[in-house]
Formats: C-alpha cells, structure tokens, sequence
C-alpha cells in the first residue's frame, strides 16, 4: 500500500493565525479563549473561541461576500500549500475534501431575517452560495486552482477527519495526485448557540481559564470555538520525487456510526471502542490527542474506548479543547495539525484546565512532556454518531 504523507498544514483558530503561535500555545499550556458579552440565552455571556480576523481579502482576491467558513478555509489552505512548496501546474490531479458541521449557518440566520419579513429586495444576491455547504470547498478549489474531484462532508465533529480519511482512498487508488482536506466550522451563532444550550451542553463557567474542563466529572459544558485547518496530503513517492519536507505519515484511519437516533449516541463507548482498535491495531503510540471536550457523557465514552484498548493505563492521553474551545468539524484536523508539531518538535501538548475528577485511573497528562513523540491516535466522535480515529506517525523514509 502506497504511504500517505503530510507535506504541508495551515491553521485558523482563536488567537491562532499560524504554526509557530499555535506551537507556543500548545508546548505553554495557553488559553486563546474569550468571554464574549450578551450571545447567550436571555442575552447572558459565554465563553467562546472567537477568531477576529475576517480575512475578507487573501493574495490580492476580494471574499468579502464569501461564507465566512469559507473565508477561514482558504486563508488555511493558502499557508498550507505554500508551506507544501507545490506547484499546482496542468496536468496535476488536485482534490479538495472540506468537512463541516453546521455550514454557512451564521449568514443563514443574517439573510433569515429578510425572507422572514418579506423583504425581497433586502435579501442578498449572494445568499444562495452561503447556503450551499460546498461552497466551502469549491471555494478552496477556486482559490488555490484545483478542479478535480472537490467534495464537501457534513458528517457532524467528524467531518475533518473523514475528509483525510477519503483522500487517503482517492491517493491510494490512484484517482488524484494531491488532497488539498481539512475542515472549517463558524458555530457561534444564536440557532447553534441556543441548540446546545438547550441540550444543558454548553460550559456556564466565565472563566477563561475553567471553562470546558475536558475529563472533569466535577464540571459540565463544552467551550464553542471557530476556526480552519487543512492539510496537505500527496503519495510518499510523489513527495519524495520532488524533494519536499515529510511531516508526518497517515497510517491507518477507520471509521464507523452508533447507528442510534439523531438524539441519542452509544453510551456504553462499544463503537467508539471497535474504531480504535481498528485505527491502533497492535502499535503502542506515544500518546492519545483525545477530543475530550468537557461534556460528561462524551468524555466518559473516550474514557471506554480508551481502556477497552489499552488495559494496563501506559499510554498518555491529553486535549487541547481547554486550550483552543471545540470547533466541530475543523476540531480533529486541528488535532491533527497539534499532532504534527508535537511531533516535529518532540513534546507531547498538556490537558489544561482538567480536574481528572471520575477519571482517577486515566494517565491524563496535565503539564507539557517533553519527549520523543514517534505515533499519536487522533479520536472524534460526536452528534450523528459518527467515530473516527487515526494514527499519525513520525515519518521515516
């Protein structure tokens, strides 16, 4: 089997606009969240990951009217294939595969109120391209000069990680000569906001720094976070042939669903359990990149899945959702991405802001390790039911 590798990343996240910052927040244990005013039920305050940048122009191209995930996937992308170095010429076969959860969601509900009070001529012309999910990743296409095959997912938490996981077959088989993947959500918005809310699912903590407390049983509620994150994915002997940087190998990635009501997901973590022991097989990574994201029942799941894999407690496992907020559909490449650096620069990143409460036994790793980081198992799972994990290696010709 033909080996993936990783030639290039970019990233997008509160407080975050490229690899070394996100470096230094993770090895530092730092915070990037914010309390934002008034967003909340009855006009309360919540803590959010909220990115400021609007990145309305990027290489001298106007996106003013574009999505704002769009416009967030395409600044990561930018960075991601100039870090790659490669030259998109005729001839070569470029995919883009773009995960998200809840779409151009934030500019629905702004055009809502137009169509809602039958003002026809307030309504926007561009309204139909940010209610178009793939305009996510037909932006990308467009941006970076790709027009192979280009597809959307919407596979819920997920979706970045099943983006990898397709281009991973389409490089395989031989039916694209470069993956342009990731994933791009924008979820701070009153009907996704309010949804959670309603679910008791969202942190109500207005610190900063104990907000979303990942594997807590003493804590409730998850931090909502924007942000992009997009990968570079080409054959090994492709890299190879033109002498680029290899920052990682793509392993092995499985995927698979509760297959229970939209309002319910497996409790007793069996199908989260299998995905895992289907990704990991009978490596022993460094260290787990867990999705943990302060929600009980969520946590409590990986908690299964963890020891029904690896009984004896010996490999690490830690999240960045502490540090960084949980932003849906870009949160496992984003994972991905804090997996390649920890590699790289051989640390593995701490679990902020956990108490371990309930998860007594779990070798959570609460302050920054520095040490060879060889392989990482990157866990999601989330609403709709969907399980995906991958293993990332360091790469070794």
């Amino acid at each position: 089997m033909k080996r993936i590798v990783v030639t290039g990343y970019g990233i997008k996240a509160p407080g975050i606009e490229d690899r070394q910052r996100f470096k230094d927040v993770l090895d530092q244990g730092l915070c990037t969240l914010e309390v934002v005013s008034g967003i909340g039920p009855n006009e309360t305050d919540l803590v959010c990951g909220i990115i400021h940048n609007e990145y309305k122009r990027i290489n001298g191209r106007n996106y003013k009217y574009y999505p704002r995930i769009a416009r967030m996937a395409i600044a990561a992308a930018d960075e991601a294939v100039k870090m790659s170095g490669i030259e998109l010429k005729e001839g070569l076969r470029v995919s883009v595969i773009m995960g998200t959860s809840v779409g151009g969601l934030s500019e629905i509900e702004q055009y809502a109120v137009y169509s809602n009070n039958g003002q026809y001529d307030k309504f926007p012309l561009i309204g139909a391209g940010a209610g178009n999910p793939h305009s996510l990743s037909s932006s990308v296409a467009y941006h970076i000069g790709a027009n192979g095959l280009v597809f959307t997912l919407s596979t819920g938490c997920t979706a970045g990680l099943d983006s990898i996981m397709m281009a991973k077959v389409l490089l395989e088989s031989g039916q694209a000569d470069v993956c342009i993947v990731g994933g791009s959500d924008a979820p701070i918005s009153t009907g996704c906001i309010y949804s959670f809310a309603k679910l008791g699912a969202l942190s109500k903590d207005l610190d900063i720094h104990t907000a979303g407390s990942p594997f807590s049983m003493d804590k409730e509620g998850f931090v909502l976070s924007e942000g992009a994150a997009v990968l570079v994915l080409e054959r090994e002997t492709d890299a190879l042939e033109r002498d680029t940087a290899i920052y990682g190998s793509i392993d092995n990635i499985y995927s698979n669903n509760d297959g229970q009501s939209i309002f319910a997901s497996d409790l007793t973590g069996e199908t989260m359990s299998k995905a895992l022991k289907m990704t990991v097989g009978d490596y022993l990574p460094t260290y787990i990149n867990s999705q943990a994201l302060g929600l009980q029942a969520n946590d409590t799941v990986e908690y299964i899945a963890y020891t029904n894999n690896f009984e004896d407690h010996s490999i690490p496992i830690t999240s960045i959702k502490g540090q960084i907020g949980h932003a849906f559909g870009a949160s496992g490449v984003m994972q991905t991405i804090a997996s390649l650096i920890s590699i790289e620069y051989d640390f593995i990143p701490p679990t902020v802001k956990t108490t371990g409460y309930g998860f007594g036994d779990l070798p959570i790793l609460q302050e920054t390790k520095y040490c060879d980081v060889n392989q990482v198992v990157v866990t999601s799972h989330g609403y709709g039911g969907n399980n995906t994990c991958m293993l990332l290696s360091k790469y070794l010709q």
